[in-house]
């Protein structure tokens, strides 16, 4: 049994069991998080799509850690004309434990 489910603008395929690092959510470590928008749902008797989301389907998980990933460089500059700019970003985060998968 799977789900994609939409959040922070990207999708992703769960199941129960599963940890997942999405875009930052406003929750605290232990925190319980619903996710509504639920694409798709595979289960024992066959595949329900949505239209565009499943009725009455919703993705239960724990929040496990807030953080940010490892820094990555942007680095522009324009040829022959001695323009540079570094500059350093790194991404937050949430990491999420999908406990449920009800539909």
């Amino acid at each position: 049994m799977y789900a994609i489910i939409e959040t922070g603008g990207k999708q992703y395929k769960v199941q129960e069991g599963d940890v997942v690092f999405v875009e930052k959510l406003n929750a605290e470590e232990g925190d319980a998080v619903n996710f509504d928008k639920v694409l798709l749902m595979s289960t024992d008797s066959g595949v329900t799509p949505g239209k565009p989301f499943v009725e009455g389907a919703k993705v239960e998980g724990t929040v496990l850690a807030q953080g940010k990933a490892k820094k990555i460089v942007v680095f522009k500059y324009k040829p022959k004309k001695n323009i540079r700019k570094k500059q350093g970003h790194r991404q937050p985060f949430t990491k999420v434990q999908i406990d449920k998968i009800v539909g």
